[in-house]
């Protein structure tokens, strides 16, 4: 075991940690297995610019009690610098997963420790409710304990600012300086001040429903489609606690939860990932929605801030969306009936990240509604809204990852939210005589159709990390000649923030972030992105082709034909 990696596990053996976890390190140590000691201790388990996320264990690469602690002391240091003087309290909330309720408690009793109000949620919770909470309770921060849609192993910890808002520049690095400086866990103090820790719940729940209800844009059509049949499937999550609520609220009397998977559990043992981006994940609630024959299927992910749609193709069988298709489907349902209602007074505006549909940018043309483009992630569609506040009005706006909003009581994607106006999107296509499959048809006829495709890799551990900078690094330096058919023009670097033309050389400066991204653009309108993941050990690759408006080819020609174009890109990628 190299020298280094020996020295990190003999830091943890002869600290302050729990007599108990210091014999299961040994344990593992005596039993010899070196590459899960390897795995658990070469690097700090980095506290990023949205906090922590890695696989629950023992190590300093790991999600435990102590990493916990050292980034929670980290950010309550960073407060009372920040707010010397002031009242400082910070929300907190949990989703399923195993451990997340204890991270929470550990969470609390050290922001307790440190002379911080607590408002912890008193049971799992959804992370949209959690930034509601922090702007609702007048909150410094809060953080969430979950790893989102990540395999049952993992678990995380996200922290939020003052505006509901995942951290960004300068708190993030300033944070980060702060959790860097603690050397020792004898700096981290574990003991709870339970009078600082007060337990929410119902109260916050109503609040926010009533946010939530007040965004309806078609209450007659609700009312007249309220048998509209809907399947929901929390798939273990925290979903459970608020979807099935809002909908009940907003007059929809035929919903069906998948039992299966109503109930909360952090070994998700229905499915192979909790992911409602993955069909496998659907597939109960698929079967469930066939059975009755119902006219939407709608599924959320353990800490209920994405949701995957299927609904009804041609031939009556469920089809399932992809994110970009349902976000399309519900920028153009809010641009529509903000017009039809008479909201749209030139104010407005729509947000998405640079690696998704361009569809959603048309439709805002179309509407005469502002447009803009934000690095993946949704602290930055946040920053956005925050920069405008006061000026513009937020309509709505998402990612393709499956993650929407829909106005800015929230500062990040909210399913809740989501479920409920994707549900009311679907009742208004009805009252108007028609499917959502023939809505999205109507708007691939109008503005053409948008197809795009995602590709992953999964590389683990020291090694994989390395070979995914390799590959970042060889895509910069060897730009693609053409992709698809059609020559590469541009080659979009927004981590050194240059935008290159490939025919002239010419560079110009982008006005983003340094994000470790690379974006191709084709002439014939196709865009490729690489990303490494932030928070899992993978690296995307992003397909975005267009076929024109008014085609005459049929909707499932068209995609063939562009599902062709995007595997002969992968193929020349080496894919």
């Amino acid at each position: 075991m190299e020298a280094y990696i020996q020295e990190s596990i003999d830091k943890w053996l002869n600290s302050s940690i729990d007599e108990a976890d210091k014999k299961a390190i040994q344990a593992m140590i005596d039993a010899g297995e070196e590459t899960e000691l390897t795995d658990s201790f070469y690097k700090e388990l980095e506290f990023g610019t949205g906090g922590l996320r890695g696989i629950m264990g023992l190590g300093s690469n790991r999600m435990n009690k102590y990493t916990i602690g050292v980034a929670t002391q980290g950010l309550a240091n960073y407060l009372k610098k920040e707010f010397a003087g002031e009242e400082i309290s910070v929300a907190i909330a949990h989703d399923s997963r195993n451990n997340s309720d204890f991270f929470a408690a550990t969470t609390a009793a050290i922001f307790s420790a440190n002379g911080i109000k607590v408002y912890l949620f008193e049971a799992l919770r959804p992370t949209p409710e959690l930034s509601f909470a922090i702007r609702e309770l007048g909150c410094k921060s809060g953080v969430v304990l979950t790893a989102s849609h990540n395999p049952k192993e993992y678990n995380g910890y996200k922290a939020y600012w003052s505006d509901g808002a995942q951290i960004i520049a300068p708190h993030d690095k300033n944070i980060i300086d702060e959790v860097r400086a603690i050397s020792s866990f004898e700096d981290v103090k574990f003991e709870a001040d339970d009078a600082l820790i007060v337990k929410i719940g119902k109260d916050i729940d109503d609040k926010y429903l009533d946010t939530l209800e007040a965004l309806s844009l078609s209450p007659e059509a609700i009312k007249n489609q309220s048998d509209l049949s809907i399947v929901f499937s929390p798939i273990h999550g925290t979903g459970i606690t608020l979807v099935p609520s809002i909908l009940e609220r907003l007059g929809f009397k035929n919903v069906t939860i998948v039992e299966e998977q109503s109930e909360p559990n952090g070994n998700f043992p229905t499915v192979v990932y909790p992911n409602p981006e993955e069909k496998e994940a659907m597939s109960i609630a698929l079967k469930k929605a066939e059975s009755i024959d119902a006219d939407l299927v709608m599924a959320t992910d353990p800490d209920a801030d994405r949701v995957g749609i299927a609904i009804k193709n041609k031939e009556g069988k469920f089809e399932l969306l992809n994110g970009n298709q349902t976000g399309s489907l519900l920028i153009y349902y809010l641009c529509t009936k903000w017009k039809e209602n008479n909201k749209l007074n030139g104010k407005q505006f729509i947000v998405k990240t640079i690696v998704t549909t361009e569809l959603i940018k048309d439709i805002a043309d179309r509407f005469d509604i502002e447009s803009y483009d934000t690095l993946t992630g949704f602290k930055f569609i946040a920053g956005l809204i925050r920069e405008f506040e006061g000026k513009k009005e937020f309509i709505g706006g998402g990612e393709e990852s499956y993650g929407y909003l829909i106005g800015d009581s929230v500062r990040d994607k909210d399913a809740v939210a989501s479920c409920a106006m994707i549900a009311e999107m679907a009742a208004w296509a009805k009252d108007n005589g028609k499917s959502v499959m023939e809505l999205l048809e109507e708007i691939y006829s109008e503005f053409g159709m948008y197809w795009e495709a995602l590709t992953s890799l999964t590389k683990k551990g020291k090694s994989g990390a390395e070979e995914i900078q390799k590959m970042m690094s060889d895509a910069r330096s060897n730009a693609p000649k053409s992709l698809g058919g059609s020559p590469v023009t541009t080659l979009l670097d927004y981590q050194s923030g240059e935008a290159t033309d490939l025919k002239t050389g010419n560079k110009t400066k982008m006005d983003y972030p340094s994000s470790n991204v690379l974006q191709f653009l084709t002439e014939d309108g196709s865009k490729v992105s690489l990303r490494p993941s932030g928070t899992e050990p993978k690296i995307k690759f992003y397909f975005s082709v267009k076929s024109e408006s008014g085609s005459s080819l049929g909707i499932e020609e068209q995609k063939e034909k562009l599902n062709q174009k995007i595997e002969q890109i992968k193929s020349e990628l080496g894919l």
